[in-house]
C-alpha cells in the first residue's frame, strides 16, 4: 500500500501587467507608454500607436465585463488581444 498524497494542481499565476514591445523602430526615437497595468515599449509610431490602441480597449472591455486583469483568464486576455491588435493594414 502506498503512503503518497494525490498531486496537487499548482495555483495559475494571476497576471497583474501587460508589457508590449515593438521591435521594428528604425528612427532612433524611444517610445514609453505606461498605464495603470500595462506598459508600451519602442515600436515605430505606428506599431506603438496600434499597440497601445489594442491594450486601452482590452483593458476597456474587461472592466466593462466588471473584471480587473488579475481576475480575468489568461486564454480570456489573449483572446481579447488578438481581437484588438490586428495585423499591420
Amino acid at each position: 500500500m502506498s503512503s503518497r498524497l494525490p498531486a496537487r494542481k499548482k495555483p495559475q499565476p494571476k497576471l497583474s501587467a501587460l508589457l508590449g514591445v515593438g521591435l521594428d523602430a528604425k528612427d532612433g526615437h524611444k517610445r514609453v507608454t505606461q498605464g495603470e497595468k500595462f506598459a508600451i515599449v519602442g515600436g515605430s509610431s505606428e506599431t506603438h500607436e496600434r499597440m497601445t490602441e489594442g491594450v486601452v480597449k482590452t483593458m476597456e472591455q474587461l472592466q466593462r465585463k466588471g473584471k480587473e486583469l488579475e481576475d480575468a483568464e489568461p486564454e480570456e486576455i489573449a483572446d481579447l488581444l488578438r481581437k484588438n491588435l490586428p495585423g499591420k493594414k
